[in-house]
């Protein structure tokens, strides 16, 4: 924001979103009997990957999925949401994610636990 020639940089929330959904992935992996996080380190790269493939592919899945998103009213996104922490699971070692069923109850727990965080904190 640039006031009268002063400018206010507000600070990047990307990496505190991070360190949360990290927080968030141990508390799923508790809650979930078929998710499990063996350690923090597991959870930062876990979070890690997460970000990186809702930032890539998940844009692609949304796009090719729209057509079954609309008629289902949206509810699909829960599943490409489950997708995507299957996929991260596949790719970190000490995460492990154990059928569809565990990555669906997963990827609703984390979606309402990142909201209720995103609203208590304001992120």
């Amino acid at each position: 924001m640039n006031l009268r020639g002063f400018s206010l940089a507000l600070p990047d929330v990307k990496p505190v979103c991070r360190v949360f959904t990290a927080a968030l992935l141990s508390v799923v992996g508790y809650l979930v009997s078929d998710i499990e996080v063996e350690d923090s380190t597991a959870a930062v790269v876990g979070a890690l990957v997460l970000g990186l493939a809702n930032a890539f592919i998940r844009p692609l899945l949304v796009l090719l999925t729209l057509p079954i998103t609309f008629l289902t009213l949206g509810l699909f996104i829960w599943v490409v949401n489950a997708f995507m922490l299957k996929l991260t699971a596949e790719f970190v070692p000490g995460f492990r994610v154990d059928g569809f069923r565990a990555a669906m109850a997963g990827s609703l727990l984390l979606g309402v636990l990142n909201f209720a965080v995103a609203a208590l904190f304001g992120l």
